[in-house]
């Protein structure tokens, strides 16, 4: 019987009163075990520890997840945030060479919110800060009045773009994704490929165009209620079996060398 792979996830470092943290949403470790079908590993933020290859020698993919913080807008030459941002260095430091080394080693990778934007930014890409200020593009930001299957609840449809990964996927041409961010995409990376846009232009989904393996990142929550949503769910299925592909591949190497 074959294993289950081994899921990184990465976390958020958090001061919770005197002690520093690494925390993660149950919502990502769960969707990685029912819908990617793997065991979830989380992934401290210890750039200053672990060297990213330390990492994915011991990974056969890797979730980069959401988080109420935003990258630091130095690490793509933006202006400096609004007084009171939420910024996470440590994750920053982590998360940035992180995906890059991924990609580049062929492991399989799927971004979720600020990790969809961190993958922006770690291949070259920019940010706008605040989406809804912009004037050309909708307010993409949730209603925190609204209890949070409401805030998780359809909020726009995106247009999923021909002959990408998501349209491989059987999306059809248009679904309807949630919609919790103030940060979206200005300036696409590089070697990035537009997946998704929402109605007003704004890039919703990419992925790696000369990626080796699995390389997907969206702007939408799929992992929230994904048993549930079929599209979702493919996602989350795709990114999994793309990381079985992984294990078993890593299982016969170490058997071939034993």
């Amino acid at each position: 019987m074959s294993r289950l792979p081994l899921i990184g996830v990465t976390t958020c470092s958090r001061q919770i009163g005197l002690h520093a943290y690494h925390t993660t949403g149950d919502k990502y470790a769960r969707a990685v075990a029912t819908a990617a079908k793997g065991l979830p590993v989380l992934i401290p933020s210890l750039a200053d520890l672990f060297a990213p290859s330390d990492i994915l020698d011991a990974l056969d993919g890797i979730l980069f997840t959401g988080s109420p913080s935003n990258v630091e807008p130095f690490h793509y030459q933006g202006p400096a945030s609004a007084p009171g941002t939420a910024h996470d260095p440590a994750r920053d430091a982590t998360t940035l060479a992180l995906v890059r080394a991924a990609v580049e080693a062929g492991v399989p990778v799927l971004g979720i919110c600020r990790g969809f934007q961190e993958m922006n930014v770690a291949f070259g890409g920019s940010l706008h800060q605040k989406v809804h200020e912009v004037g050309t593009f909708i307010d993409h930001r949730e209603d925190d009045t609204q209890p949070v299957e409401i805030q998780y609840g359809p909020a726009h449809v995106v247009l999923i773009q021909p002959g990408g990964v998501l349209a491989g996927l059987g999306l059809p041409p248009e679904i309807d994704v949630n919609s919790i961010h103030s940060q979206g995409i200005e300036r696409l990376a590089p070697g990035l490929r537009a997946e998704a846009l929402a109605p007003d232009g704004l890039v919703e989904a990419v992925s790696v165009v000369q990626g080796k393996a699995f390389a997907l990142g969206v702007q939408w929550h799929p992992e929230w209620a994904v048993g549930s949503n079929p599209y979702y769910l493919a996602i989350f299925q795709a990114f999994g079996d793309a990381c079985r592909a992984r294990a078993t591949q890593r299982d016969a190497d170490a058997s071939n060398n034993a």
